[in-house]
């Protein structure tokens, strides 16, 4: 791997933390129901972390003599995790959670990956600092969905 692909990978994390705090922030506020208010103060408690993943990996690529990108570069991927035409459908959010986080972490095993191929400790320790924290959350969100009552 070549520092390109470390800065490729790293600006595709940083984006993709982006468009999950806006998906997260839009269920936490749109979600209705009896079944929703965990899932939704979840959801909350974890937009603060993704956004410290974002600055983490923003400064990270700033350190590599790049600039995080801004606005324009951003193309929303997160198409399971839009918020649910039905309010109460808290299922369609926990399973978009699901797969936002399995992609996440895919990433980031491919950045410390990368990383170690091309010997670069600190991107490889952000890496697998952020991936640990992805794989929390997916173990949580994996809980909700076992809980959730089914229809």
């Amino acid at each position: 791997m070549t520092t390109d692909e470390i800065i490729d990978l790293l600006t595709e994390a940083y984006i993709d933390e982006l468009e999950t705090v806006m998906n997260y922030r839009t269920n936490a506020i749109v979600l209705d129901g009896i079944h929703a208010e965990e899932v939704k103060e979840s959801l909350e408690a974890d937009i603060q972390e993704e956004l410290d993943h974002a600055r983490i990996l923003g400064e990270r690529l700033k350190q590599l003599d790049e600039s995080p990108p801004g606005s324009e570069a951003f193309e929303a991927n997160q198409h399971s995790l839009q918020p649910p035409e039905d309010t109460t459908d808290v299922q369609s959010v926990i399973d978009g959670v699901l797969e936002a986080e399995e992609a996440a972490i895919e990433t980031y095993r491919s950045l410390v990956e990368a990383a170690d191929d091309a010997n670069d400790p600190v991107t490889e320790d952000v890496a697998v600092t952020i991936l640990a924290d992805e794989e929390a959350h997916r173990t949580e969100f994996r809980g909700f969905q076992k809980e959730f009552p089914m229809d």
